[in-house]
């Protein structure tokens, strides 16, 4: 068995699989590690979740609706590895233990938990921003006799019908998982702790008139996507919500609430809504409204209703709300009624009722962007993990690359765009190719008989992209709310900007800028 390659890739989603044929077509030896038992990724808007380098599958991969789910995104992602004959650089059902530069040979020492040590000139991390599990730590939650879920491990088959379901948390993943479930079971509880703004999916059948004026168009839209703010197929405003009269104001908002979205409402209305105190309230107070007309219980609209601004993630849905007009379809308040613990049958909360359950649902989240790094030991130059070198926040260049890390890439690391993920991926997969390619190019000292050529960011480099991050994010109201992307939704996390905040286009135009000036910002360019 093969233990020596050019390059590992930890991780088989879309960045691992990109970076993998990158690579290979660059002629270099490739081993992917994936711990699931087969390729993955998650869901959004179907033209615009999925590779752009592939014009001719673009064109003829089926998708029947314009929001794809999950398994779709699994399917294609399956496909894609078939069609470009990947599969076989892949190993799955493994997990990284640890990884380790030696720093006498110029290597990465990757060691599993199948007992493989594996050698690397470089290391890709392709892990993935929300992939390590933020499970609750409620007292007794080990005594529940019931079913117990994170939707991070969703099982692959479930029957919930004529059950009494819990689900804790209604981020993006509990809507969804609300959503879908209210139909089918016999008691469906939403513990949550805070309100949230959501806007409809615009999830419609895509029929041949439309699929035909999207591949007709790819080029063009793949072409605005990557040259936006955001990258979800839409213009982005340049208006402030009070330069038009109330009516226009009400207009433009009912347009984007029919057209769906999150992010084009949120973006595609007005440009100050994410930072303008004055403007975020109108755009709250219309979801408001909304809220009141669709729910007709007084008492749960109250209760879905959201007090803080409409800054956390742009959420949409497909009939979340209408789902509460359903009787067996609840709320328990946790900030009023806090859940106190588990009991053998179900959760009791501070007012000593004890809901019985069958089935508990975490839609608990993940500790975004650098949790999956702080799991897995990566020790680089001077031995200290990135988990202790990211002790006061996790730092780096570019969101792929960290000083005293040598030959090591991070794909969607800390401090990367804060966008829709695939075009992300793709820009950041082929910086880092270009990266290596220019790396192996470079006349290497002799390291043990080998010619071995590194490459790791400056210390200066990271400082000064840290502070462009930090002062991008100091006037949103994102960072006044306590939400994942600063990392609050973790118990005693230090909230952190986590993202680079100004646009795909403007990130694709500093990458420019760092290649053309010779991969500034980089040792042994």
């Amino acid at each position: 068995m093969q233990r020596n390659f050019d390059a590992i890739v930890v991780g088989a989603g879309f960045g691992g699989i990109y970076m993998c044929k990158k690579l290979i077509d660059q002629g270099l030896s490739v081993k992917v590690i994936e711990a699931a038992s087969d390729v993955g990724g998650t869901c959004t808007g179907s033209h615009l979740y999925r590779y752009s380098w592939d014009l001719e599958d673009l064109r003829q991969y089926p998708w029947g609706r314009t929001y794809v789910r999950q398994a779709e995104v699994l399917a294609y992602l399956q496909h894609v590895v078939e069609r470009h004959r990947l599969r076989q650089y892949m190993q799955f059902d493994t997990e990284v233990i640890s990884a380790d530069w030696d720093a006498r040979c110029n290597l990465w020492v990757v060691r599993t938990d199948t007992g493989q040590k594996l050698e690397a000139k470089y290391l890709v991390t392709a892990v993935g921003l929300l992939s390590r599990q933020n499970f609750p730590k409620y007292p007794g939650i080990d005594r529940f006799k019931g079913e117990l879920y994170h939707t991070g491990s969703w099982p692959k088959a479930h029957d919930f019908k004529g059950k009494r379901v819990g689900v804790l948390g209604n981020g993006s993943t509990g809507v969804q998982v609300i959503t879908a479930l209210a139909d089918e079971v016999e008691q469906l509880l939403c513990f949550q702790r805070t309100p949230q703004y959501v806007v409809p999916a615009g999830d419609v059948v895509a029929t041949p008139e439309y699929r035909k004026e999207i591949n007709d168009s790819y080029e063009d839209i793949w072409k605005q996507a990557k040259n936006s703010q955001f990258a979800f197929g839409f213009e982005e405003s340049k208006n402030p919500a009070m330069s038009v009269g109330s009516e226009e104001r009400e207009r433009i908002f009912e347009e984007a609430w029919q057209q769906g979205n999150g992010f084009r409402f949120m973006f595609g209305t007005f440009c100050d809504i994410s930072y303008d105190e004055e403007a975020n309230k109108e755009a709250a107070n219309f979801i408001k409204k909304k809220i009141r007309a669709t729910v007709r219980d007084p008492v749960k609209a109250s209760k879905l209703i959201p007090t803080d601004y409409y800054a956390r993630r742009p959420l949409c849905d497909t009939g979340y709300y209408e789902k509460f007009n359903r009787d067996h379809v609840d709320i328990v308040d946790i900030k009023e009624t806090p859940i106190t613990h588990f009991t053998e049958k179900g959760i009791r909360t501070s007012d000593g009722t004890e809901h019985e359950l069958d089935v508990v649902i975490c839609a608990t989240g993940f500790e975004a962007v650098d949790g999956n790094y702080t799991r897995i030991p990566i020790r680089g130059r001077k031995g200290e993990t990135l988990k202790r070198r990211w002790a006061e926040g996790p730092s780096s260049y570019l969101g792929v690359s960290v000083p005293d890390y040598p030959n090591l890439f991070m794909i969607l690391g800390p401090k990367g765009p804060f966008t829709n993920l695939p075009p992300s991926i793709e820009t950041q997969v082929e910086f880092i190719s270009g990266l290596i390619s220019h790396t192996n190019n470079l006349a290497p000292a002799l390291v043990n008989g080998t010619r071995r050529a590194v490459v790791e960011a400056t210390a200066e480099a990271e400082e000064e992209w840290s502070d462009v991050c930090d002062k991008l994010s100091a006037n949103s109201l994102f960072r006044k709310s306590d939400s994942w992307i600063f990392g609050a939704n973790v118990p005693g996390k230090r909230p952190t900007v986590l993202f680079y905040f100004g646009g795909l286009r403007n990130y694709r135009t500093v990458l420019d800028g760092v290649i053309k000036a010779g991969y500034k910002g980089f040792l042994g360019c």
